[in-house]
């Protein structure tokens, strides 16, 4: 077994592909805040193909802001910032290819100076964010900046080294201002509708807090082009590093495994330049928001639906759910009568064809994502993927059955068993407020979470179809509570 690093790269199986460019002659142009498992197949992946391609001014520096991102640092230290991407075809072939395009790697508890300088030096003209979907520090219901958040208040005191994303970047475009060079674009990469949009309203309101001239300038002169990314990438296993190990015989502490499929659509807004991405496939365009209400809308709304109540049902994978055929009519008719008519025409997409694929995705038993994983932070991400299809679909006198039943379902499982007893971890920012509400006996309690709903328990259609499902999942199960909504049976 040879354990991963520059010098080993030759000794690797052939069958592993390589970096097929000098990694000593790139260049950092990129700046990645929060960089996890997506990041690494997707945006880093985009780079590296770049980086083949000969574009050497685009490497990445990666930076960890949270101190949880340690242990990233150090495999990160150890590998030579290299690891192994592993795509994992339906069909059960592998692939897997070292992937060299992060070329260093910060971690800015230990030293947000370095991190400052490395986004404030002339060569870096992109500042990227996977940082989720909570993290951008603002209310589920208004939208707006939280100015009270610990970490933005610490990062406002005279003096201080800057922790947050918030004050690490706006301290980055302070310099370079006052050095007389352009703004970086800062690129959001989370799924969140808008998502440059959102990063420009909520950097310029910390800026702002700062100096309302800061703030003013960072709305006017900064660009912040939306964006939509795409590829399932589950979290990286203990049985995912020795399959590696075993097939390849490559020891990686932490390798990247994904689906086939992959998207990256981007609006071209980089007045001061940008990396040739079209060459490498990703959509360059001057209106992103169709793709992106069309995969949030879709794809992440449609793992809501999957996951909830297959979770309630005993379901551990996202496969498992979707090939079980009371859940899959279940995904169908959600796609097809609540989201699809959410969505306008999406330039050069078959809606049809997509929602086709993405059934085909989500059942690709190849990836093994858990329905677990897709529960997390539930708070954040049902406020983004689902909640704008049932306003819109309320508001139209539309369909909205199983978007509610989604809610039900979550609230089911946030009480924190399955329909068998079995206990359920809950991994939520929220959690404990959640919880409280899912097990008071008023089956309205849970929709009440003014935070997350909003006015949602308010609405006489959703507050009966609501209670309805909720009392009937927790009398009756899952599998009977929606064979009824599914396929009309009592």
């Amino acid at each position: 077994m040879t354990p991963l690093s520059a010098a080993t790269l030759g000794d690797l199986d052939p069958a592993v592909r390589t970096p097929r460019y000098d990694r000593s002659a790139v260049r950092v142009g990129i700046v990645h805040l929060g960089v996890g498992g997506f990041h690494r197949s997707h945006q880093a992946l985009y780079v590296d193909r770049l980086l083949e391609a000969g574009a050497t001014d685009w490497g990445i520096c990666g930076v960890g802001v949270l101190p949880s991102d340690r242990r990233m640092q150090e495999v990160m230290a150890a590998q030579d910032c290299l690891y192994t991407l592993v795509v994992k075809h339906p069909d059960g072939s592998r692939e897997a290819r070292v992937v060299g395009s992060l070329v260093e790697y910060l971690l800015a508890p230990d030293d947000p100076e370095a991190v400052v300088e490395r986004m404030a030096a002339p060569g870096t003209r992109v500042v990227s964010l996977t940082v989720t979907e909570g993290g951008y520090n603002t209310s589920p219901v208004t939208g707006e900046f939280d100015t009270t958040a610990p970490g933005v208040v610490a990062d406002l005191q005279p003096g201080a080294l800057p922790r947050t994303t918030f004050g690490l970047v706006t301290e980055a475009l302070v310099r370079r201002r006052d050095r007389g060079l352009a703004p970086f674009a800062v690129v959001s990469c989370d799924n969140i509708p808008g998502n440059g949009h959102l990063a420009r309203a909520c950097f310029a309101a910390f800026a702002a807090l700062r100096d309302p001239a800061l703030g003013d300038w960072v709305a006017a002169e900064v660009p912040f082009p939306n964006s939509m990314v795409d590829r399932i990438t589950p979290a990286t296993t203990d049985a995912d590093r020795a399959e590696l190990a075993g097939t390849s015989g490559v020891e990686d502490a932490w390798p990247v495994v994904c689906e086939p499929w992959t998207q990256w659509v981007l609006e071209d807004a980089f007045p001061s330049g940008r990396p040739p991405l079209e060459d490498v496939g990703v959509q360059l365009v001057d209106d992103v928001a169709p793709y992106e209400l069309m995969k949030l809308r879709l794809l992440n709304a449609g793992h809501q639906v999957l996951a909830h109540l297959g979770r309630l049902a005993g379901h551990e994978y996202v496969h498992q759910a979707c090939q079980d055929p009371l859940f899959r009519d279940l995904l169908l008719g959600y796609l097809d009568e609540e989201a699809t008519p959410t969505l306008a025409p999406v330039p050069g997409i078959d809606l049809g064809a997509y929602k086709a694929d993405l059934v085909g995705r989500f059942a690709n038993a190849a990836v093994r994502d858990t329905v677990a994983r897709v529960c997390e932070n539930a708070s954040d991400r049902i406020p983004q993927f689902l909640l704008p299809v049932l306003r819109a679909d309320l508001a139209a006198g539309r369909e909205i059955r199983r978007s509610v039943a989604v809610l039900a379902g979550w609230a089911r499982t946030a009480a924190g068993s399955d329909d068998a007893g079995r206990p359920l971890e809950i991994s939520d920012p929220r959690r404990d407020a959640l919880v409280a509400r899912a097990r008071d006996a008023d089956p309205l309690a849970f929709l009440r979470e003014r935070d997350v709903f909003g006015d949602l328990a308010d609405d006489p259609r959703v507050a009966a179809e609501f209670t309805r499902t909720l009392t009937s999942l927790r009398g009756r199960g899952t599998r009977a509570t929606l064979e009824e909504l599914v396929h009309g049976a009592g």
